[in-house]
Formats: structure tokens, C-alpha cells, sequence
């Protein structure tokens, strides 16, 4: 079973949305008993609430559903995880700290589509001030590609 975990700062917003359109790449793929994903937050601010209307309106759009609850990362998530993707350097730090010692598999969500040219940037903004949901659709869809080519390659999937 290959572990990912997607994280943000609220769990509302970004990671629920990678969270989301990776299993349906992954579905796609044929793959899902691959795999076990999931999504949660540097914070604790929404615990226990759905994604934002916003994530979910623009997964609608796209043909995904999404029903995850926002928590917060725990001590025992970057034990279990494989992967454990952060939306941005903010997030990364806070994640990093939390770990300690092994951090080889805590990385940018964007930096396998980064190195690849697919995107121009490492870091998903965040969209629950500004809106732009879908620029971050777009961001995660393409994230979320070069990131199972990357584990179909390193798990030869």
C-alpha cells in the first residue's frame, strides 16, 4: 500500500482538492487498491468541517466528488505516510519541525511538476481570501499527474 498524505494550513481548501483529483487520477489509472489517500491541515481552524464551497464547487465542475472533514496533521500521520506533500513553503516548515529526523519524503506538492516544466511555480496558493479556485484546480490537476507518474515509476505501478 502506497500511503499519501496532501497538507495545507486549514485542510479546507488545497490539500482536500489534491486529495480529491489524485484518487481520481488514480482511479482512473486503475490503481486505487494501490493506494490509501488522504488530506489535513498544519491547523486545527476547521476540524471536523467539509472543504470549502469553493473546492467543491470547482471539483463539481471537473466531475469530482469529495466528501473528506478537515484534521489536523498528527505526529502519527508522518510515521504511516509515504508521501506527505505540502502546498507550500509555510506548510512545509511547520511540517518539517513536527518530524524531526526523517524528512526525505516530505517535499512541495508542485516540485516533480516544477522539475517536469508542467507548472511555474512550487507553491499552490491559497484561494480561501482571494477565490481563484479553478488557477488552482489547474495547479493540483498538474501536480497530481507528475506526482503518480513519479510513484508509478518508483513503485513500478
Amino acid at each position: 500500500m502506497i500511503r499519501v498524505l496532501f497538507v495545507c494550513l486549514g485542510n479546507i481548501c488545497r490539500s482536500p482538492m489534491a486529495e480529491a483529483v489524485f484518487a481520481h487520477l488514480v482511479a482512473q489509472a486503475g490503481l486505487s487498491e494501490h493506494f490509501q489517500i488522504d488530506s489535513c491541515g498544519t491547523s486545527d481552524y476547521h476540524q471536523g468541517d467539509q472543504a470549502h464551497s469553493g473546492t467543491l464547487k470547482v471539483l463539481a465542475q471537473h466531475g469530482i466528488d469529495y466528501h473528506g472533514r478537515s484534521r489536523p496533521l498528527t505526529p502519527q500521520d508522518l510515521a504511516q505516510f509515504d508521501y506527505v506533500l505540502a502546498m507550500d513553503q509555510s506548510n512545509l516548515t511547520h511540517i518539517q519541525r513536527l518530524a524531526g529526523g526523517d524528512q526525505a519524503k516530505i517535499i512541495l506538492f508542485l516540485n516533480e511538476a516544477y522539475q517536469l516544466k508542467t507548472v511555474d511555480r512550487l507553491e499552490v496558493p491559497d484561494p480561501y481570501y482571494t477565490g481563484g479556485f479553478e488557477r488552482v484546480y489547474q495547479l493540483v490537476y498538474r501536480g497530481s499527474e507528475a506526482l503518480l507518474t513519479r510513484i508509478r515509476q518508483d513503485h513500478q505501478i
